[in-house]
């Protein structure tokens, strides 16, 4: 009886992930005829899924995370604490994430043997032109305008003002306060309903993005640079294995739970690489697991700017890959001086499109090695990307448990989280 029950979402997004697959192998844009059915025709579902997720954004972030400042009242102290602590926690992580990334691609060389000869450099040419410096970053993080922030689904820019306005909320004396914060928990209570609706679509439009790669690159895309992909992957692993799981257990967090409540906005991360498809779920499922709105509300966002775990590692293989491929030998101070420019350059630009290509190209051009590299990589990115982006949300999700946990704050499993899973199980 238990296989009739109703499947759950992300048993539905699983199906959706090898129906998409099939798809794209089964009707490529290679060799159709003209007119012909291909599996890039279902890219309107994709981008209507994505456009769904990208309006619960900042509606939903500015909401609870002023709820999460203003509702301490004056206790100012409480949020920058949290914000300090936050900061540290980022910049350890980080770092080991580099760190794992240069030990994997000096053991394996995936670059070794590579020929990057061939590839063209105009595109590594064209993302290195909009090389992301310091001060470039520090001018992103402030919106000139909120309408232009939200507009353009600038996390980090709708975090710095919220922020601000949450503070400045805090205070305003007397009932002008009260009813600005009762607001905004109406609004946060009422995005969160929008989030479970837009969910029920999560698989169609899912399937749909799985089936518009595989179609237009083919399952040989699987193939091309196996050793670069592979590197990345086991690096990833090792990663979660010898740094995530660790940090878990010193912070006492129950693993088995959190593997199953993070499953879901995982597999969304992953099949989409996207970062926003997948924030409102998670967003969503950390407070169920018992982390409290402020501290989901101000570390998620912030993390998905300064915590990119997936991305650092991605970056400390790719850029001595390139080396490698090139024939340059890196002595390990150089290497060294480079993680820390990547790691400096690579805070505050997740809203940057293809973000992690621009900072590489950067960095590739600093040091003097060549662009034609980021061609070979382009081959490949998407597939690394989708690792990449779903370790970025397992880092962030954990980071929040974490932050909770030396707030004192962690709380047990809510009931209704505990029902769900309960039934996850079985079915």
């Amino acid at each position: 009886m238990a296989m009739l029950k109703r499947p759950t979402l992300t048993q539905w997004i699983v199906f959706a992930m090898v129906a998409g697959t099939a798809l794209g192998a089964l009707y490529p844009d290679a060799g159709a005829a003209p007119g012909a059915f291909t599996a890039t025709a279902l890219q309107p579902l994709s981008t209507v899924f994505l456009r769904m997720i990208k309006l619960l954004i900042v509606p939903m972030i500015f909401s609870t995370l002023v709820v999460g400042i203003a509702g301490h009242g004056d206790d100012m102290k409480r949020v920058g604490r949290l914000a300090l602590r936050s900061i540290i926690y980022f910049e350890i992580v980080t770092t080991l994430a580099l760190a794992v990334g240069l030990l994997a691609v000096n053991l394996v060389k995936p670059g070794v043997g590579v020929d990057i000869a061939t590839a063209s450099a105009a595109q590594g040419s064209e993302l290195a032109a909009n090389k992301i410096t310091i001060a470039s970053v520090l001018e992103h993080v402030v919106p000139q305008s909120f309408a232009e922030a939200a507009a353009k689904n600038e996390v980090l820019q709708v975090v710095f003002f919220a922020v601000i306005f949450g503070i400045a909320l805090a205070r305003v004396p007397g009932e002008s306060r009260t009813r600005m914060v009762q607001f905004c928990e109406s609004l946060s209570e009422t995005m969160f309903k929008f989030t479970g609706i837009v969910m029920a679509f999560a698989p169609i439009g899912i399937g749909a993005a799985i089936a518009v790669t595989v179609g237009k690159s083919g399952l040989g895309v699987l193939k091309n640079l196996a050793l670069l992909v592979l590197t990345l992957y086991g690096a990833l692993v090792v990663f979660v294995l010898f740094v995530l799981v660790p940090v878990a257990l010193i912070a006492k967090v129950p693993l088995k739970r959190f593997v199953a409540v993070v499953r879901e906005p995982w597999l969304i991360a992953f099949s989409t690489a996207s970062s926003e498809a997948a924030l409102p779920r998670a967003m969503e499922v950390m407070e169920q697991f018992g982390v409290p709105r402020r501290i989901v509300a101000f570390v998620m966002p912030t993390g998905y700017s300064f915590n990119l775990d997936g991305s650092t590692l991605y970056l400390a293989v790719a850029s001595i890959f390139v080396a490698q491929a090139a024939g340059i030998d890196m002595p390990i101070g150089t290497q060294l001086v480079m993680m820390l420019t990547l790691m400096l350059t690579s805070k505050g630009v997740a809203a940057v499109p293809r973000a992690s290509l621009v900072i590489l190209s950067g960095a590739l051009a600093t040091f003097g090695l060549p662009l034609t590299g980021v061609a070979v990589i382009l081959g490949v990115d998407a597939i690394m990307d989708m690792a990449r982006t779903s370790i970025n949300l397992v880092g962030n999700c954990l980071a929040t448990v974490v932050m909770a946990r030396w707030e004192g704050e962690f709380e047990q499993v809510t009931p209704a989280l505990s029902a769900e899973l309960a039934a996850d199980g079985k079915s």
